[in-house]
């Protein structure tokens, strides 16, 4: 199965020991609430695998991003940076 979706995950620390959790979204469709269910699931298994919870959490994404994603993320936290291309 191919997908058209690429997705790099990064987590870091700052130097006041605050902890980021970075997804780089690149999608040629519409972000869509499935995908943002989708996003959640990997931030969960991110938290489980570094046995850190993320204070932060931003979303570089190069699509268009439906209001109700949007508005869904932004109240569990997330930052969302879009980019144009």
């Amino acid at each position: 199965m191919k997908s058209r979706k690429k997705i790099d995950i990064y987590n870091a620390l700052d130097i006041k020991k605050k902890y980021y959790a970075i997804f780089k979204l690149d999608t040629k469709s519409r972000f869509i609430m499935k995908n943002a269910d989708e996003l959640q699931i990997l931030l969960n298994s991110l938290i489980s695998l570094k046995e850190h919870n993320f204070k932060y959490k931003f979303l570089f994404i190069t699509s268009e991003i439906c209001s109700k994603s949007k508005e869904y993320l932004t109240t569990l936290g997330w930052k969302i940076h879009i980019k144009k291309i």
